[in-house]
């Protein structure tokens, strides 16, 4: 090697350098103006913000009594002055400012600074616990401004992170190259040149070299531009903005919260690990080359997590996003070279795993299951990719020999706390073989000290002892430090100060045998209605009831309420009878006002969790329901503004937790069609439609026909269904 480049391989001067020099300025120059376009972005979403923030900064400050100034000042400040003209809240000495307080008879300078600076102290605590929420019931100018300049940077995506990643690598080090190569361009110039700086500048060229052409390999400068473009791209109107924000929601907070770095509670948001733990945590790496997401802060800690500790149970509250977490992890292990992973879960939840891999990742997701199922395990063992299966067909899959999976995620761990059944030593043989095991529940595993050692002792046998129900009885930080090396879980208080209050997800199940034989002999006989309710005609063997089960299952580990929605009598009626007791209703249009609302307080003063059915026309006007928190539609409707105001009833002021809307649908159904015709231009007029009065007088106005959609549907499905026999 001689000076940087290899023996035998000159360095271009001349020419060939001004030309190599180019390339980089122009990489560079891209490179500056994606930093440039999106600190203009984030600059545009804090001026925005700050209205908003302050407004509620000051709000707060109002209602501390200036008493409190003296807590700040360990009582050694005389607030009798300040008090006496009239200045009661902390706020009024905020605003008031130095020279305004100096001509209060009795405050001299020193007071008047002291009581300023406490002010100001407890104005910065303020301002790290407020959180802005976006209401989108009630647009005004200052939110309309926010969620515009929010759009810019959701639209961008995941890829703007990626793009800016390599704008600040290339931005320092062409910063460097191209004045240290300026002197081979030409070659005068480099003969007139001190020795050292022409071998620097023969050094820079080659790497400038070496840097272009990897650049023009991977795209990277095309790359900057699109985020570029990206960055300036508007929404052709406000509602437009407005619409997407209510679809991606989540996102736009989670862009928020970033802008804003906005403090939550480290220690809850990391589940309370140690913090050696949490430390080898942060150091650990997370490979978002195959990830199609981006992720919160506590999300991205619960996958650094799961890849830290090898073997563990991921047990965040529900609405959390452990799917996520889970599939962030697959990314990460897919980008360092591992090629099969395997995913097993309840049979209710395996369309929505096979597309949450496909949608949040570049992985290929293969579903093992049903009559294909030994085809589909043999692609997997072939090709790789994330194979995702149940419980129920585990254990007819052999072990593939000499493929060991990367990543075995087991979702809905709870299911194989009996370690005598099937399925549970189906679990054990897999665990046993895998280095690397993810168990996912939204059960407390602290109410469940037993159920917990069991699922140790599939991850991490030699902990066990060291599980002790004391812990448990101490409380769920102290159980949770105790078995930090195989259990992180956060609660939504403690990580959703700036996530949206309303949090949705579509359900996706595949028809069971009965369920599709009852969608097959309605479509036959062109009844719509009995299509839309048919998941439901055999209740015992029911996907959607299925799922609807381990819902409220979960929602009554974690103590919540639940109010279930469907257009159908009967449906309600089938849902009462699977639930069984603790539920009231159903309220529907045969329902005496005064009765309804007599279901509604008795559902609302119910200790704990409580199960609420209504019939979406009767149950979403005029009744608040804002003691729920989670939201069941069982099917979807042919109005979108039913699913609108039904919602609504729950996510309404005075809800003081984020609610979980969950909609069940099942695939290659009625449900898909309608989905399908009323997004897009049926969405964004409804939006428009829903914030005028007129609408709100008569939403049938803004709906798309029954009769004809109807029509559509069953046409299009006998059509489909004919061509498959």
């Amino acid at each position: 090697m001689r000076e940087g480049r290899p023996y035998g391989v000159p360095a271009p001067v001349g020419r060939r350098a001004r030309e190599l020099h180019a390339q980089g300025a122009r990489l560079y120059d891209a490179a500056c103006t994606l930093r440039a376009d999106h600190t203009r972005a984030l600059d545009a979403v804090r001026s925005s913000l700050k209205p908003l923030r302050d407004e509620l900064v000051a709000k707060e400050l109002d209602s501390i009594p200036v008493a409190r100034l003296k807590d700040v000042t360990e009582g050694r400040l005389r607030l009798t002055a300040i008090e006496a003209a009239g200045l009661g809240s902390v706020r009024a000495v905020y605003e008031a400012g130095r020279f305004d307080l100096r001509q209060i008879p009795g405050v001299g300078a020193q007071t008047a600074d002291q009581a300023l600076a406490a002010a100001r102290q407890i104005a910065r605590a303020v301002e790290e616990t407020v959180s802005v929420r976006i209401d989108v019931d009630r647009p005004e100018p200052r939110t309309a401004a926010l969620v515009l300049a929010l759009y810019r940077l959701v639209e961008a995506g995941p890829e703007l992170r990626r793009a800016l990643d390599a704008a600040e690598r290339l931005h320092g080090r062409l910063g460097e190259l191209l004045p240290a190569a300026l002197p081979a361009t030409g070659r005068v110039r480099l003969a007139l040149t001190g020795r050292r700086r022409r071998e620097a500048a023969l050094a820079a060229i080659v790497e400038l070299r070496e840097l272009t052409a990897e650049a023009a390999e991977t795209d990277v400068r095309l790359r900057l531009a699109q985020a570029s473009a990206d960055l300036l791209r508007e929404p052709a109107s406000e509602i437009e903005a407005w619409v997407d924000f209510e679809l991606r929601s989540a996102e736009y907070y989670s862009q928020l919260a970033e802008v804003s770095a906005h403090r939550t509670d480290v220690a809850a948001a990391e589940g309370f690990v140690p913090s050696e733990l949490a430390e080898r945590v942060h150091a650990q790496p997370l490979d978002d080359t195959h990830r199609r997401v981006s992720l919160r802060g506590y999300q991205s800690f619960g996958a650094r997590f799961a890849l830290v500790q090898r073997r563990v149970v991921l047990g965040d509250e529900m609405g959390l996003g452990k799917t996520v977490q889970a599939v962030a992890a697959l990314a990460h292990l897919a980008a360092e070279g591992h090629s099969h992973f395997l995913v097993v879960c309840p049979a209710s939840v395996l369309i929505n795993w096979t597309r949450e891999v496909r949608s949040r990742s570049t992985l290929r997701a293969l579903p093992v299951h049903g009559p294909d199922r030994t085809d589909a395990y043999a692609e997997w063992r072939e090709r790789g990719g994330v194979a995702v299966t149940t419980f129920d067909v585990l254990h007819t899959l052999p072990r593939p020999d000499g493929v060991e999976p990367g990543l075995l995620v087991v979702d809905e761990a709870h299911y194989v706390k009996n370690p005598d059944t099937r399925r549970a030593r189906s679990v054990a043989s897999w665990t046993a073989h895998c280095d690397r095991v993810l168990f996912l529940t939204g059960t407390p595993m602290e109410n469940r000290v037993e159920e917990f050692r069991t699922l140790v002792r599939y991850l991490q046998p030699d902990l066990v002892p060291v599980i002790r129900d004391s812990d448990a009885v101490a409380g769920p930080h102290t159980f949770r430090k105790a078995v930090a090396p195989a259990y992180l879980r956060r609660n939504q208080q403690d990580v959703l100060t700036e996530l949206p209050a309303l949090l949705q997800v579509d359900e996706w199940e595949e028809f069971s045998v009965a369920d599709q034989d009852a969608y097959r002999a309605a479509v036959a006989a062109g009844n719509f209605m009995a299509m839309r309710r048919a998941a439901y005609a055999d209740p015992e063997k029911s996907a959607k009831l299925q799922r609807l089960r381990e819902l409220v299952a979960e929602a009554t580990e974690n103590g919540l309420k639940v109010v279930v929605f469907s257009y159908f009598r009967d449906v309600l009626e089938k849902v009462g009878d699977t639930l069984g007791a603790g539920v009231f209703g159903p309220i529907s249009g045969g329902v005496p006002a005064a009765r309804r609302q007599r279901l509604v307080d008795d559902f609302t003063a119910a200790d704990g969790h409580a199960v609420l059915l209504c019939q979406i026309e009767a149950g979403g006007v005029g009744l608040n329901l804002q003691a729920a928190s989670v939201v069941v539609l069982c099917e979807p409707q042919v109005k979108p503004t039913l699913e609108h105001q039904a919602v609504a009833r729950a996510h309404r002021m005075g809800q003081v937790r984020p609610v979980q809307v969950h909609r069940l649908l099942a695939t290659d159904s009625v449900d898909d069609r309608l989905l399908h015709i009323l997004e897009s231009k049926k969405r964004l007029f409804d939006a428009y439609a829903r914030r005028s009065d007129s609408a709100d007088a008569t939403p049938d106005a803004v709906d798309v026909s029954d009769d004809g959609l109807a029509r559509r549907i069953v046409e299009e499905e006998q059509h489909r269904l004919a061509e498959r026999t």
